[in-house]
């Protein structure tokens, strides 16, 4: 594994190795949008919203997930925008959710607060390897 990807995505420590907390970040919160959709298909009969946020949300895991088998520093880093967008996105799409009353208060500042979370480590990340 390349140096960069190998800082970024464990924490080696001899035989014990674990993984990153943006990879078990990212699989949480795409989990809780997977249950989102759902809730939204079964009590609100929102289709079209319900279906942007699970796109979304679930591909920002996807990506920094893929970014793991970057083939170039550049191509790693790439990956990491692609999910930052989608980070940028899910979060515009939980603003609008909860603006038309599709999602209260409560549930859309939780989801937003995990987002805006996996946005600033992506961010951070991405820094990190732009310097290395």
């Amino acid at each position: 594994m390349v140096a960069y990807q190998q800082l970024f995505l464990y924490n080696v420590g001899g035989d014990d190795m674990k993984e990153n907390i943006l990879i078990d970040k990212s699989i949480e919160f795409g989990a809780r949008i997977v249950k989102l959709h759902n809730y939204l298909v079964k009590t609100k009969h929102e289709a079209v919203l319900s279906n942007q946020i699970l796109r979304n949300g679930t591909s920002i895991g996807a990506n920094i997930n893929e970014a793991q088998y970057g083939n170039s520093k550049a191509d790693f880093i790439a990956k990491l925008h692609i999910a930052l967008k989608e980070t940028a996105e899910t979060e515009y799409w939980l603003h609008i959710l909860e603006k038309s009353d599709c999602l209260d208060s409560n549930m859309a500042k939780s989801l937003l607060t995990d987002c805006l979370e996996i946005k600033r480590i992506l961010i951070s990340s991405i820094n990190t390897a732009k310097g290395n």
